[in-house]
């Protein structure tokens, strides 16, 4: 029986050790939309969007973004790939030092989730844990757009992200 009890208790802990802090750090969102993100049909990461109360997208509010990866990606592709698409979507903010502190190399399961704080921060955290706090003019939209924007990689995926 003991046996057992620790066998069940092994299969989810990971479930329990990557929960979700969205609730306790973002009092009142619920989850608006979520999509696979895919480079050449490969699954890379699963994103949920919450806003409060499941509303409609606002730029105006603030809300979280969940990254749960399906790939194992390092802290320098993580900090490439957000760099390019910040350049590419025409930002130039100098957070690469910040982004530095904020990624780690990830692995399938392992989860970011990005809580907007206003415009000017974002909250990161790590598989549940607090990882660092990526300040500066307008990072809100400059850093959400790569997911979020008018102009992201997949308009698929912003829509489905967007609950559309």
């Amino acid at each position: 029986m003991h046996s057992l009890i620790l066998a069940i208790f092994l299969l989810i802990s990971p479930i329990i050790a990557h929960a979700s802090p969205v609730g306790s750090i973002l009092p009142g969102a619920e989850q608006r939309g979520e999509a696979t993100f895919r480079f050449f049909g490969i699954p890379m990461y699963k994103a949920r969007l919450y806003t409060d109360g499941g509303r409609v997208f606002d730029w105006q509010q603030d809300f979280a973004l969940e990254l749960t990866y399906q790939r194992n990606l390092t802290e320098y592709d993580l900090i490439e790939s957000t760099l390019r698409e910040m350049k590419r979507l025409g930002q130039t903010p100098q957070v690469e030092d910040q982004l530095a502190l904020c990624f780690d190399d990830v692995a399938p399961g392992d989860s970011y989730l990005a809580v907007t704080d206003g415009s000017d921060r974002i909250g990161l955290w790590r598989n549940g844990r607090s990882a660092c706090t990526l300040s500066h003019p307008q990072i809100k939209r400059q850093f959400m757009s790569i997911f979020l924007g008018e102009n992201s990689r997949s308009a698929k995926f912003t829509r489905n992200l967007r609950g559309l």
